[in-house]
């Protein structure tokens, strides 16, 4: 990726060097996209002299809090009235840490982050990779009797990754492990479907998933697998019981196994766990319907366990959501919904992050 001139004429020389790109109509996320094989998916080595464009305005500041990359320079769009709230933030960590800011017009942005949807805030910063997992980050399942670790096989696609990390992190997952081999980068996409999520949170990674995943179970660990509805295909072995998410009792240090967006898990994988998590739809469904997207399926089965954790807000104000003791016939009404504040519809923050 190129980086942006300092020189005065900086404008001119990102219009024309990207005007071809945009004439050639490249789409959101294509590079990425296409660089995505089914079959396989080696790492690249990165030099440590490379930079990537990480976009959006939460993994922008969450990056420069979290301080794990090294950054190259803030690109804040020009013409805005002022910059406050987060943005005012975004240029208070830069300028504390002499990160040069500059102030691109609103069509350079887009053509240097290729049209994605950047909020006006784009930085040049060194790539995040998967930490390699090793005995020495091992805990015990006598250390919390629930602990939950997530463990993702062969996920491809960068905005499914970055909304399950999101999920993963909003629920309290204490760690999440990948597979190496056939599974996407951290990129600036994932980045940002994560909503900054993966700046903040340790992502590790294996080349032996199962040989990971069999010796956790010789460790006392539950590993869980996640199918699609049950069906003769569910379980060639026939020996692992499938169980629908809601009925599943979380008393042990758990892993919960999610597969490929196409294939799922593999079979070696699946033959590592001692129980199939599914999710029951609410209705009669035709054929080759029988599955919900990876990154939705994470969402509902990671709320169904955690929300079994002591000290889970939805335990806490259970009572509270049900009846609202200023209106005695709300339950006539039917239940109340609270919104989480981070969750309103008409805030700003889930405006900027896109939903």
């Amino acid at each position: 990726m190129a980086l942006i001139s300092t020189c005065r004429c900086s404008g001119r020389l990102l219009t024309r060097r990207f005007s071809g790109a945009a004439r050639r109509g490249v789409r959101p996320g294509g590079e990425e996209l296409s660089r995505l094989r089914l079959d396989d998916l080696p790492t690249t080595p990165r030099s440590e002299g490379r930079l990537e464009l990480l976009f959006g305005l939460s993994p922008c500041l969450l990056a420069l809090q979290a301080a794990r990359r090294r950054v190259a320079r803030l690109l804040l769009q020009a013409g805005r009235s002022g910059l406050q709230g987060e943005r005012a933030e975004l240029l208070r960590v830069a300028e504390a840490r002499d990160i040069p800011v500059l102030r691109p017009r609103r069509k350079q942005l887009d053509a240097l982050c290729r049209y994605q949807v950047h909020q006006g805030v784009c930085m040049e910063a060194s790539p995040l990779q998967p930490l390699p997992w090793t005995e020495s980050r091992e805990a015990r399942p006598g250390d919390d009797p629930q602990q939950l670790w997530l463990v993702l096989q062969g996920l491809q696609d960068p905005r499914n990754l970055g909304a399950v990390l999101r999920s993963a992190h909003f629920l309290g997952v204490d760690k999440v492990i990948t597979s190496r081999r056939n599974s996407c980068p951290l990129t600036p996409v994932v980045s940002k479907a994560s909503a900054g999520a993966m700046e903040v949170m340790d992502v590790f990674s294996t080349d032996d998933l199962a040989g990971f995943i069999q010796a956790k179970a010789r460790q006392g660990w539950l590993v869980v697998g996640t199918v699609g509805c049950p069906g003769p295909e569910t379980s060639p072995s026939s020996e692992i019981p499938v169980t629908s998410c809601l009925e599943f009792p979380w008393d042990r240090p758990t892993l919960l196994v999610l597969g490929n967006e196409g294939s799922g898990l593999s079979r070696e994988v699946q033959a590592s766990c001692q129980l199939l998590l599914t999710i029951l739809p609410g209705r009669q469904l035709p054929p080759g319907f029988e599955s919900l997207n990876v990154s939705v399926a994470a969402g509902i089965l990671l709320h169904s366990i955690c929300s079994q954790r002591k000290g889970f807000p939805a335990e806490r104000k259970r009572g509270q959501l049900l009846q609202d003791p200023q209106e005695p016939s709300a339950m006539s009404k039917g239940p109340r919904v609270a919104q989480h504040p981070g969750l309103s519809s008409g805030s700003e923050k889930e405006r900027q992050d896109g939903g």
